[in-house]
């Protein structure tokens, strides 16, 4: 593997990794504007809702621009979105106007451009880590890709307390520091001059196309699977911190942040880049069904304890069994059908606006119960991924 090619695309998967900061956004904005938990996750419904209205379409513009068209696009739109709320006065300290929500609203634009950003990194970059991997590894190299996107997720965590504790700012640090870290990946990407492996073609893509693969009983049920882990990752980063905070008095912007991310995607980052050693021994399928065991363990800790540290170590579970859910369901899905790769990319980036649905859903039940109860949303969730592992290891669907 040549590094120096890979360096580029690993800062467009940290770009990607930013639309995950909706999820920490939500109890930041819930304690800043004094939201309700429901209306606070209409950041990230926002957020991953262009996964689902863009990656057919731009599964379809692929294969007519190709991949690094693609990237670009995504990056740019990424990088306008950043500079909304930058513009209006929120980088690094925002005084909050509480007779009006125009401030919440105009993260809300913000949000949907990340998004929609995001959404068309996702179609591009997945399928491009193909074109640069040798024969038989791409599901390695992708998971080592996907644990940059987990970079980029932690800098909704990390960055407001850091910035807090060390200068004063208040979270809406994140838009100028994720700005110019995009800004910097499209030009990096650009003077790199990475070529796209052009596919031979013996049909193009379509929406027809697209959605005549849905036909196939074994594409539906994985293109759900990334719906449903998609929506569960955001919903558990999501409320981890208001767990910590409802349940045991831990201030969200002060340490609930960095305590979650600490036990929950920095677990995802590592298993990721570990995973693709960890492939070297062990099949894709397996290794499915083993992860999301795990994760399903760490669930049941934190629905049966009223313990901190028991809460903290099924938080820490939890992010070990996620780590490389998404690679593999989308790197065995690919590979099963190499010659579809545009218009499955499409369908599976459409899926990730379970990261719109799920939270939501998620956020409901706890604003209806509590907060632990709510937990059992990402339990059932898990369990489909269960079933996913065992219908690739049996070979039941075809």
């Amino acid at each position: 593997m040549s590094l120096k090619k890979f360096l580029p695309i690993y800062l467009i998967f940290v770009s990607m990794g930013m639309v995950d900061a909706a999820g920490p956004m939500v109890s930041l904005a819930r304690e800043s504007f004094a939201l309700s938990i429901t209306v606070a996750t209409l950041l990230p419904l926002l957020g991953y809702l262009l996964f689902g209205l863009l990656s057919i379409p731009m599964g379809v513009l692929q294969d007519k621009k190709g991949k690094v068209f693609i990237l670009n696009l995504g990056l740019g739109i990424m990088f306008a979105g950043l500079m909304i709320p930058i513009l209006s006065g929120m980088y690094g300290k925002m005084v909050v106007d509480s007779t009006s929500l125009g401030q919440f609203y105009r993260i809300l634009s913000a949000v949907l451009l990340i998004g929609a950003g995001g959404a068309i990194l996702q179609v591009g970059g997945n399928p491009f880590v193909r074109d640069i991997s040798e024969e038989g590894e791409y599901s390695k190299n992708l998971s080592r890709a996907q644990s940059f996107i987990t970079v980029g997720s932690s800098l909704g965590f990390l960055v407001p307390p850091l910035m807090f504790n060390l200068f004063g700012f208040d979270w809406s640090i994140l838009f100028p520091v994720n700005a110019f870290i995009v800004l910097v990946a499209m030009l990096w990407f650009n003077l790199a001059k990475i070529r796209e492996v052009k596919q031979e073609k013996t049909h193009h893509a379509t929406l027809k196309s697209c959605l005549k693969l849905l036909k196939n009983g074994y594409v539906l049920a994985m293109v759900f699977g990334i719906f449903i882990y998609c929506g569960v990752e955001i919903a558990l980063a999501s409320h981890a911190p208001i767990l910590l905070s409802d349940k045991f008095g831990i201030s969200v912007e002060k340490l609930g942040l960095v305590i979650s991310w600490s036990l929950f995607y920095l677990p995802i980052f590592l298993g990721r880049f570990f995973g693709s050693y960890i492939l070297k021994y062990i099949s894709p399928t397996r290794l499915l069904i083993v992860t999301g065991l795990v994760a399903i363990m760490g669930v049941l800790t934190i629905l049966f304890t009223n313990s901190l540290t028991m809460a903290l170590i099924g938080i820490l579970i939890i992010g070990i069994g996620f780590a490389n859910i998404f690679p593999l369901i989308f790197s065995i899905t690919i590979d099963h059908m190499p010659n579809h790769q545009n218009e499955l990319s499409g369908l599976m980036v459409t899926m990730i606006v379970g990261g719109a649905f799920i939270p939501l859903i998620m956020g409901s039940l706890a604003d209806l119960t509590n907060i632990t109860f709510a937990f059992i949303v990402p339990l059932l969730c898990l369990c489909y991924v269960i079933f996913l592992g065992i219908i690739n290891y049996n070979k039941k669907i075809v």
